[in-house]
């Protein structure tokens, strides 16, 4: 297996690296643009240690062949990928040499992050008779709008289930991010090295989330925004652990899902993951910034532990992180509290979308996030319909005052601002409009 190093240096040695460097995505699939050298410093250390690498450029500039203000800002021009020709890990004390070079602002490995899976249990195909969307006043907000095609909302999950009667022609845009070369592989389940394959779901989560976005309605209650589109981007393959399947990726590929989801026009960006902080730079922060910059929203679980840890991207500032409550409307138990948690919504035995065209009941903070998403989604809807845009600011200024608090707290550790009220979102929205 062949280690990938995630490098990125400071813009005054950018005249010392090699102009013409390809994507390492592109790369992968075809080497007819090969770079074996980076910069002089490190081409010394790799040759005295007998080590050769190819270097790949991390991210891909939207505007072929040319860097925007904004991706500059987030530093993408000047982050890289090196990837060793030969299989193993470069040794640790080489790894801290090239970190301690001047020029050099990060360097780390390829990690996996990852994330716990609510477990599914399979749904018979009927209609349920009750709708958590109630709770948020969901079908107060439909009575303004069901959304517009015009409106994306980029799942980042384990891909979807496209055959599935309740997602056909929900779909506009689908991307495979899932790519584990370099790494050990032996416990995960399913395609995980070939990323032009389509981003097929195989264990269902992608396929519960997407539902309780945009579903039909068919044999499941409507989805949270049904006439808003879906771009489906696969970051995350099964792992087994122990007797548990857990969501894993590679955080460096998540964030190249991120990039693409922006860049490809997505306005709401659903994450119904969460990462650990593991050492170095915290997971996704780059991209994220320039996702802000570009008026795309960021929403994620807040994890499913219960207690204070925070995980990522949900514990970066700018994103909106949702916690679960069960069906009485209070917090769940397993809800983590470590992020700055925006919004609770529904989250607690949700019946949506899953393999092989069935249903499922699931709980966990994945489920409470596509509500957050979907009717941010809404909110953006009925904005686009009157010919304005909101911003990121407007959305958040939108929801921390009308969400119902669950404490005497303005905002609560546990709750954030409170539980989602789409009535009086929509009613704080048409004023603004106004």
């Amino acid at each position: 297996m062949k280690e990938h190093l995630i490098i990125k240096v400071v813009a005054d040695v950018q005249d010392q690296i090699p102009a013409q460097v390809p994507y390492w995505l592109d790369f992968i699939n075809d080497k007819t643009t090969i770079v074996e050298r980076f910069h002089p410093e490190i081409d010394k250390v790799f040759a005295a240690n007998n080590y050769k690498f190819w270097t790949t450029r991390e991210y891909k500039p939207h505007t072929r062949g040319e860097w925007s203000q904004d991706e500059m800002n987030a530093g993408f021009h000047l982050t890289y990928r090196l990837i060793l020709q030969q299989d193993g890990k470069l040794p640790d004390n080489l790894i801290q040499q090239i970190k301690q070079l001047p020029f050099v602002a990060s360097l780390r490995p390829l990690q996996i992050g990852t994330t716990e899976f609510p477990g599914e249990v399979a749904g018979a195909m009927t209609v349920v008779a009750t709708d958590p969307g109630d709770m948020i006043y969901l079908p107060y907000a439909k009575e303004w709008t069901k959304g517009v095609k015009n409106i994306r909302v980029a799942v980042l999950d384990t891909g979807a289930y496209f055959n599935h009667p309740e997602l056909e022609n929900k779909i506009v845009l689908r991307k495979n991010f899932v790519d584990l070369q370099g790494l050990d592989t032996s416990s995960f389940i399913g395609d995980v090295l070939n990323i032009d394959a389509l981003p097929e779901d195989q264990v269902g989560h992608g396929t519960h989330v997407s539902g309780i976005l945009a579903a039909k309605g068919l044999r499941m209650n409507e989805g949270v925004c049904p006439s808003c589109s879906l771009m489906v981007v696969r970051v995350l393959a099964a792992m087994k652990s122990g007797n548990r399947i857990v969501g894993a990726g590679i955080i460096d590929n998540i964030n190249n899902g991120i990039k693409w989801a922006v860049d490809n026009g997505a306005d709401v960006i659903n994450m119904s993951l969460g990462i650990k902080h593991s050492g170095g730079g915290l997971p996704h922060e780059d991209v994220v910034k320039y996702a802000l910059s570009k008026n795309v929203t960021i929403v994620a679980a807040s994890g499913n532990d219960g207690t204070d840890e925070k995980y990522y991207p949900g514990a970066l500032d700018g994103v909106f992180a949702v916690g679960a409550v069960d069906n009485t409307g209070q917090v769940t138990g397993f809800t983590s509290y470590g992020a700055n948690i925006t919004v609770v919504a529904p989250g607690s035995n949700i019946y949506s979308s899953y393999l092989n065209n069935g249903y499922a009941l699931s709980s966990g903070t994945s489920q409470a996030s596509p509500f957050v998403s979907g009717s941010v989604a809404l909110l953006k809807s009925y904005a686009y319909e009157k010919g304005k845009k909101l911003t990121h600011e407007e959305i958040n200024y939108i929801l921390r005052n009308t969400s119902d608090r669950l404490t005497s707290k303005v905002r609560d550790q546990k709750a954030g601002y409170g539980l989602l009220n789409l009535a009086d979102s929509f009613k704080l929205l048409n004023a603004i409009l106004s």
